[in-house]
C-alpha cells in the first residue's frame, strides 16, 4: 500500500512534469514570444483547497526590474540544495531553457539583454489581476502574505506603512506575518494592526517582560474552505530584535520557539484543522529544519530570503513553498484534503510579467492615489546609471558598490559598511535614477550614516561575526541577511571554515597594504541598531553623490574571494 509521504513525492514529481517545473504549460509559448496573460494564469483546478502566497514585497506597487542572485551559498548539509543553486545549475536542475523568459524571471544570466527583451516584473495592480483570476477559479482561494510587505519603498516611508496597509485591505489579503514592519516601531505596528481586514499571525511574538505569548497578536487563524477546516499558524522573523534595531519594539522578543509551535499544531489539530499551513518569515533553511523537527504541519509558506523555486521542496511530509520577492511572483497550491489529510497537491509559481499581465484597473487608481502626496519628489531625475544596478548576492551588487562609493566620499572615511539587505529594484544601463530608485534601495526608519572610528581588529571582528550569521552550518544560527558590503576594503573568506578562522587577507585597497589590527581607521556605514545614531539620512547621501557626478557606473566587486563554496 503506497505511503502518504510517498503519494507526496508522486505530487512532486507531477509538479514537475506539470509543464516547465511547475510554472504552468507557458514554457514553449514563451519561447516562441507569444505568451499572452491566458497562458500565465491556466491552471488544472485540483482538489478542494486552494491557497494564493506573496511574500517580501518590500512595497513595491509598480513594475520592477530585479536580477535574481549570481551567489547563493549553502554550507553543511544545504550545501548544493535549492535555494542554494543559481545560474545555469539553476536552469540545468529545473531543465529551464536558457534565454526563455523563465530563465530570466528567475536567474541572473543575461539579465540586461533579457529584461530588455522581456519588460519589468510585478507591481501590485498586476497582482490583483491575477489573485482576480484565482478567485474567478476557485472563489474561497485563500490569499495569505509572508510579510516585509509595509517597508522598503518612499512612499512606504512617507507614510509610515500606510500605503501598504491600504493596498492589502484592498486586495484582499486574509492573513499576514511580519519582520520589517517592526521597524515602524510598537506604537505605530499597533496602530496599523487595527486597520487591517485580516489578522497579523505570530506564534513566536511574546511579551518580553512576562515571557508569554502577546495577547493581541493571535498565533493561528481557521478557515473553513471547500468542505475543510484549514488552520494557518504565523510564524514572524525570529530575529527581529538582532537584525533591526530592539529599541524600536523593546515590549516584545521573538524566537523560533519549536516547542510552542509543536504545542500550536497539535493545538489546531485537536480543534479539528484538517490541514496545517504555517505562514513563515523564517527563511528557507531555518523552515527546512523546522519541518524536520514539528510533526504535522502539511505546508510551510516561507520567506524572508527572497527565493523562487518552481517546485516545491518536501522534508518528512511536508512541503515548503517559495514564492521569490518584490512581487515577481505569486504562488497558487491546491491540495487536496480527504478524511482530515492532506493527500496530494498542485502547484504553480506565476511569474508577473507585467508587459503580459493587464494591470486591474480598481487597484491601479488606488496605486496612483496613494502615490499622488509624493508623486513629484519621488519621480524626480537625479541622474543616470550607465552600467546595470543590481543587490542580490552574498557578497555585493553593484547598487552596495555605488552606495559605499557614496559613503566614502560625502563622509571622506578610509572605509564604508553597508548592511547586506536583500531587498532592492534594480537599474538598468541607460536608465534615468529618480529620488524613488534610491529610496528603493536605502529606505528604512534607521537610515542615518555614521561617521566612527575602528581599529582593524574590530573590523576583523565585525566581518567574522557577520559571515557566521551567514554560514554557520546550523540555520538556527544564521541571524541576518547577507554579508556586509565594503567600500575601501578587500579580504578573502573560507565560508567552511568556523567563525574566527573565516576571514583573512583584509587589505585597504587605497594603499594595498594589510589592515593593521592596532590602527584606527575612519569609517562610515549606515543601518546601524544602535539608538541615537547621528548623520545624514543615507538617500540623501546616494542623492548627493548622484548629482555630482550626473552620470554613473558602478562594476562587480572584485575585492573579495571567495573558497571553501
Amino acid at each position: 500500500m503506497i505511503s502518504r509521504r510517498e503519494f507526496l513525492q508522486a505530487s512532486v514529481a507531477a509538479s514537475a512534469l506539470y509543464g516547465a517545473s511547475g510554472f504552468g504549460n507557458w514554457s514553449k509559448v514563451a519561447a516562441q514570444q507569444a505568451l499572452t496573460q491566458d497562458d500565465l494564469l491556466r491552471f488544472d483546478t485540483f482538489g478542494n483547497v486552494s491557497l494564493i502566497h506573496v511574500t517580501d514585497i518590500h512595497a513595491q506597487l509598480k513594475p520592477i526590474w530585479f536580477r535574481e542572485p549570481e551567489f547563493n551559498f549553502g554550507v553543511g548539509d544545504v550545501r548544493g540544495l535549492p535555494p542554494h543553486v543559481t545560474g545555469q545549475d539553476f536552469l540545468n536542475l529545473y531543465n529551464l531553457t536558457p534565454g526563455s523568459r523563465e530563465a530570466y524571471a528567475l536567474t541572473y544570466q543575461d539579465f540586461v539583454a533579457l529584461g530588455r527583451e522581456y519588460g519589468k516584473m510585478g507591481g501590485l495592480d498586476r497582482i490583483a489581476t491575477v489573485v482576480k483570476a484565482i478567485r474567478a477559479d476557485r472563489s474561497d482561494a485563500i490569499l495569505l502574505d509572508g510579510g516585509d510587505t509595509w517597508h522598503g519603498s518612499m512612499s512606504s516611508y512617507l507614510s509610515r506603512g500606510q500605503d501598504m496597509v491600504n493596498l492589502m485591505n484592498l486586495l484582499g489579503t486574509e492573513a499576514m506575518t511580519s519582520h520589517w514592519e517592526w521597524t515602524f516601531g510598537t506604537d505605530r505596528v499597533m496602530e496599523l494592526m487595527e486597520q487591517l481586514n485580516f489578522p497579523f499571525l505570530g506564534q513566536n511574538i511574546f511579551d518580553a517582560e512576562w515571557d508569554e505569548p502577546y495577547e493581541d497578536i493571535p498565533s493561528y487563524t481557521f478557515f473553513d474552505r471547500g468542505g475543510v477546516k484549514v488552520a494557518v499558524i504565523g510564524q514572524a522573523f525570529p530575529y527581529t530584535p538582532i537584525a533591526n534595531p530592539r529599541w524600536m519594539f523593546p515590549e516584545f522578543s521573538f524566537g523560533i520557539r519549536d516547542e510552542r509551535m509543536q504545542e500550536m499544531v497539535d493545538e489546531v489539530r485537536a480543534d479539528g484543522a484538517d490541514v496545517v499551513v504555517v505562514l513563515s518569515h523564517n527563511g528557507f533553511d531555518v523552515d527546512r529544519k523546522m519541518a524536520g523537527r514539528v510533526n504535522g504541519i502539511d505546508v510551510i509558506l516561507t520567506g524572508h530570503t527572497h527565493d523562487a523555486l518552481p517546485e516545491p521542496v518536501l522534508v518528512g511530509e511536508t512541503l515548503l513553498i517559495a514564492s521569490g520577492s518584490h512581487g515577481k511572483f505569486v504562488t497558487r497550491l491546491d491540495l487536496d484534503v480527504r478524511d482530515g489529510r492532506m493527500m496530494g497537491f498542485r502547484h504553480k509559481l506565476i511569474p508577473i510579467f507585467s508587459d503580459v499581465i493587464a494591470p486591474d484597473a480598481e487597484m491601479a487608481a488606488a496605486i496612483e492615489a496613494e502615490r499622488a502626496p509624493y508623486k513629484d519628489q519621488m519621480e524626480e531625475v537625479v541622474g543616470t546609471s550607465d552600467s546595470l544596478l543590481y543587490r542580490r548576492g552574498n557578497f555585493a551588487g553593484t547598487w552596495d558598490n555605488l552606495i559605499c562609493d557614496a559613503v566614502m566620499s560625502e563622509r571622506d572615511v578610509e572605509i564604508a559598511m553597508s548592511p547586506g539587505v536583500r531587498w532592492g529594484a534594480s537599474i538598468m544601463p541607460g536608465q534615468d535614477i529618480t529620488r524613488e530608485d534610491i529610496h528603493n534601495v536605502t529606505s528604512m526608519t534607521y537610515g542615518q550614516v555614521y561617521r566612527t572610528e575602528m581599529t582593524g581588529e574590530f573590523i576583523h571582528t565585525i566581518l567574522e561575526d557577520v559571515a557566521d550569521n551567514l554560514f554557520n552550518t546550523d540555520p538556527y544560527y544564521q541571524q541576518g541577511g547577507d554579508m556586509v558590503r565594503l567600500g575601501g576594503l578587500g579580504y578573502a573568506i573560507d565560508i567552511s571554515k568556523p567563525i574566527g578562522e573565516r576571514i583573512t587577507g583584509l587589505t585597504l585597497l587605497r594603499t594595498g597594504e594589510a589592515l593593521d589590527p592596532a590602527r584606527s581607521y575612519t569609517v562610515g556605514g549606515w543601518a546601524s541598531v544602535n539608538e541615537g545614531t547621528e548623520g545624514p539620512m543615507i538617500w540623501d547621501l546616494v542623492e548627493a553623490h548622484i548629482r555630482k557626478l550626473g552620470t554613473v557606473s558602478a562594476e562587480p566587486n572584485g575585492s573579495v574571494t571567495v573558497t571553501g563554496q
